[in-house]
Formats: C-alpha cells, sequence, structure tokens
C-alpha cells in the first residue's frame, strides 16, 4: 500500500514556511473518524490494537475522576470486537499499579500490545508518586517502561523478571535520557532483533520531549540503548515530539507521532527511515481532529497506534478527548489503500 510514500522528498522545516507536505500516509485515511469505549465513568487513552483468534482486541488505559488523573491512577483494560470500529465488549482490567515501593507503584498507562514468538507482549509505563514527592518533583519524573507477558491474548499477564522493569534512565544527569523514560514503541526488527523507540524529556538540559532507540535479543532484553541517540530530536528549531508508534514495511522504516510544536500540536507527524536510525524530515501524518470529526471542536489526538494486518497498516488508532460524555475516548480511522 506505502510503496511510494517513502520515495517522496520530505520537507525542510528550516527553508519552508507553508506548512508541512502530506504523506502518502496521510492521504490513504477516512475522511471520517468512529468514536470507540466512550464511557460516562471512565477516561479512556492510549487504544492499542491487535488481531486474534478473527476478533480485534484492544488495550487501552482508563481512569476515573478528572483528566489529569492520567498521572495518578491510570489501569490498562482489555476490549474485544468483530470490527475495528467496535462496538467493543470491555473485558476487564488487566494490570494496576502495585503500591508500596515498586516502580509502577500508581499509574500504569500507555500500553502497546505485540505478539512475538508465540506470546503477547504488554509495553507499559508506571510510575511512583511517593518517590517524587520525596523528590519534590513532577509526578512524570519517576516514569519508566515495562513489560508483562502473556500466552494467551487472554492473559494472564506476568511483569517479566518479577519488576516489569525493562528501560531505565541513565544515571549520568547530563544525558538526554536521565529523566524519565517513557511511551515505548516496539519494532520486531526484519534482522530479528527487538528494537524499543522510547521518548525521553530532556529535563536537565535544553527542557525538550525526544526519541531515542534500544535493542534487544529477546523480550526480557536486557536493552542497550543506542549510542547516538536521540535519533529523533527538533532541538535545532525548539520544538519537541512524542507517542511514537514504528513499523517496517516494502524495505523501509516508517513512523508516526504527535506533534509538540514543529508544525501544530493538533496534527501528527510520519517520518521514514533506510536503516530505522537515520530518519527523514517530518511530513504530515494526520489532519486536525475535526476533518475526521466534523461536529465536534478541535481538539488533540495523542498516542497513535496501528491495527496491522498481514504485515500492513489497515486502521489508525488514537486518543482523543471530549465525545458523548466530555471524557476521553478512542478514536479510529480506516486507512484506505492507494
Amino acid at each position: 500500500m506505502l510503496a511510494s510514500l517513502a520515495t517522496q522528498i520530505p520537507l525542510d522545516l528550516r527553508s519552508q514556511q507553508t506548512g508541512l507536505a502530506e504523506s502518502v500516509f496521510s492521504k490513504s485515511l477516512a475522511n471520517r473518524g468512529q468514536r470507540i469505549l466512550e464511557s460516562a465513568d471512565w477516561y479512556v487513552w492510549g487504544c492499542s490494537p491487535i488481531y486474534d483468534g478473527g476478533k480485534v482486541h484492544v488495550f487501552f488505559s482508563r481512569w476515573q475522576g478528572d483528566h489529569g488523573n492520567w498521572l495518578t491512577n491510570s489501569e490498562i483494560a482489555h476490549a474485544v470486537a468483530d470490527n475495528p470500529e467496535g462496538p467493543y465488549e470491555v473485558i476487564g482490567t488487566v494490570l494496576k499499579g502495585r503500591g508500596g515501593g515498586h516502580w509502577d507503584a500508581d499509574t500504569v498507562h500507555n500500553p502497546t500490545i505485540h505478539r512475538f514468538n508465540g506470546q503477547y507482549l504488554l509495553y507499559y509505563i508506571g510510575n511512583n508518586l511517593a518517590v517524587a514527592n520525596r523528590n519534590k518533583a513532577h509526578h512524570a519524573s519517576t516514569q519508566r517502561i515495562g513489560l508483562a507477558i502473556s500466552d494467551s491474548i487472554s492473559g494472564p499477564w506476568t511483569r517479566i523478571n518479577d519488576t516489569g522493569l525493562i528501560l531505565d534512565t541513565s544515571s549520568n544527569r547530563k544525558d538526554w535520557d536521565s529523566y524519565l523514560t517513557t511511551n515505548p514503541a516496539l519494532l520486531h526488527h526484519p534482522g530479528g532483533q527487538l528494537w524499543l523507540y522510547y521518548k525521553a524529556w530532556d529535563r536537565n538540559n535544553d527542557d525538550l520531549r525526544k526519541m531515542g532507540v534500544a535493542f534487544a535479543e529477546k523480550p526480557e532484553g536486557p536493552y542497550q540503548k543506542y549510542e547516538k541517540n536521540p535519533v529523533i530530536s527538533f532541538a535545532s528549531i525548539n520544538s519537541q515530539v512524542e507517542d511514537a508508534y514504528v513499523w517496517y514495511e516494502e524495505g523501509k522504516y516508517h513512523m508516526i507521532m504527535r506533534d509538540m510544536g514543529v508544525y501544530n500540536e493538533r496534527c501528527g507527524l510520519y517520518l521514514w527511515s533506510e536503516n530505522g536510525l537515520d530518519w527523514s524530515e517530518p511530513m504530515l501524518a494526520y489532519k486536525q481532529s475535526n476533518y475526521y470529526f466534523p461536529d465536534e471542536p478541535i481538539l488533540r489526538f495523542e498516542r497513535p497506534q496501528l491495527l496491522m494486518k498481514e504485515g500492513k497498516p489497515s486502521y489508525l488508532f488514537m486518543a482523543l478527548m471530549g465525545g458523548e460524555y466530555n471524557t476521553s475516548s478512542g478514536a479510529v480511522l480506516k486507512i484506505n489503500k492507494t
């Protein structure tokens, strides 16, 4: 489907003032979206889909209270449907904060689900508010990346190594990822390795959010950080990004992510690469929410995830505020063949 996508000449933002070139990926998206998992009782976020057993399974974050509670009491739940656009049946909670002194004591959030060698890998982020408060730090400062594994899509889910933690911060305060590691994006590299892309907040240097990558031979790790990290940084234009999703298709690496000021914070960015390490200048990955939801106000998409079918993207899943209950929900866009 995206055979010509990586052959387009990408836009150099530093010399172009009229906007981003639109990627083939963006042009392939249906012009009407569908909200899923709307609830009066829950905020829903970070919907990660996967096909299994003829059904669409979605692992998502949810929490009660107000929107800001994602930092304090988010949990990960599982839902299933016959079709990507729903309706979905919520099966229940699969992962919660463990309390006490665990690194993921409080919130567990931003899941991404993958199948690997007959097992199901559920990557997530967690935090410990007591540690953050003791250090008089932002609640996000204790965010780290963890992994739970199951032999079945239905669970049970077991944190690896009894802790779940797979990617910690650097111990060197001067490093770009010494403050937090968060928002995992997994790529099963064609060479057999697992490449884990992640966001870090370079709080101790330029205060910008950037993307790096770490490599592992097996899900349990160890994950070795790339020596030339970060691989995605817009520090040269004082901008930042987050929420990457990465896949390999037709000999190229592709990445979509949330824009945080490169072009428009309510749109997404698309990049491509020959090797998964050196990335193109950005193009437009998806437009503002009101293009796909014309009866709603302009709101910010976050946490893009793809439903893959036979190695190709078939639907784009994102998180979106608002909706019927003025909370937040999943948002699904069909990807048309081009």
